[in-house]
């Protein structure tokens, strides 16, 4: 026992939420920290994502970028409160909240890089798909209820998307400097979701060997083994670095680039508007043109 520690108590199997229902029961111990808490730190690591989502949806909001980005947004906060509740409760229910709007959430970033440059018509295809396919996941997860399927399908979504916004990136950025500033955020965004991906599994296959050292070492010292409350922390800020290169990319593909600038917050990546008279403008000559290009096709 370290210097000050208090030793962990034992593992409750019933808890103030009653008998686990979930089809997964993580490597932290259950209600050993508190009787209303099954999975603590698993569940305050979700703070992460929630705050981290609220900060990009206020500043998606306050820069006036569209409204995918805040949609997309919310739905990582439903990721983090879904987060919240199912390892507060390790109810099945709850894993449902937390693991299909990864899915959905994802979704959205999926139809905004794969519809780039398509009409309206293209746009609404890549839209059936991207919703047909996430329905049928639906459903055979439930039937099937593997967690595998979830996070092969989740690794595939954003794969496709990174893979995507890479060769957009290359055709469409030109400015050596935001070529640069999207690489270094893409970049920081995947290896600190690498980094989480690779507690989360240590966490998973060398279970009883780390409960048996947190035990060895007390509470709160024990607390720094919790791999997969390291997966929250590192996959949130991975996600946020993610979030703000699709938007910053967007700038560029959509011909705002010279109304917005790339800035840091609190250490933290921000796409920040500089010139709104010019951004609403630029808006309204676009959308008046859209709107003589449909007029003119009706005619013809």
């Amino acid at each position: 026992m370290l210097p000050f520690a208090i030793p962990y108590p034992p593992e409750q199997e019933n808890g103030f939420w009653g008998i686990p229902t979930s089809t997964i029961d993580w490597c932290e111990e259950n209600y050993v920290v508190s009787g209303y808490i099954a999975e603590a730190l698993n569940t305050i690591t979700n703070s992460i994502f929630i705050l981290l989502a609220l900060f990009a949806i206020y500043h998606a909001y306050h820069n006036h970028l569209e409204p995918r980005f805040i949609f997309t947004a919310l739905g990582f906060l439903l990721v983090g409160v879904g987060s919240w509740l199912f390892h507060m409760t390790l109810k099945y229910q709850f894993q449902l909240l937390d693991e299909l709007p990864m899915i959905y959430a994802t979704c959205i970033p999926f139809w905004s890089v794969f519809s780039e440059f398509k009409d309206r018509k293209g746009s609404l295809t890549v839209a059936i798909g991207i919703f047909t396919a996430a329905n049928i996941l639906t459903a055979i997860y439930l039937y099937f209820k593997d967690p595998t399927i979830h996070q092969a399908a989740y690794g595939l979504l954003n794969a496709g998307i990174i893979l995507k916004c890479y060769t957009l990136a290359n055709d469409h950025v030109k400015d050596s400097k935001a070529r640069t500033q999207l690489s270094k955020t893409m970049v920081f965004g995947v290896l600190i979701f690498i980094l989480g991906y690779f507690l989360w599994n240590l966490d998973i296959h060398l279970c009883s060997h780390i409960r048996s050292k947190r035990r060895e070492w007390g509470i709160p010292y024990g607390f720094v083994l919790e791999g997969h409350g390291w997966w929250h922390i590192f996959t949130g800020t991975g996600v946020y670095f993610y979030l703000v290169y699709i938007e910053y990319l967007r700038c560029f593909l959509s011909g705002t680039q010279e109304f917005y600038t790339f800035k840091w917050v609190w250490g933290l990546p921000v796409v920040y508007l500089i010139d709104k008279p010019g951004l609403e403008r630029y808006r309204s000559v676009i959308t008046l043109k859209n709107l003589d290009e449909e007029e003119s096709k009706k005619n013809i």
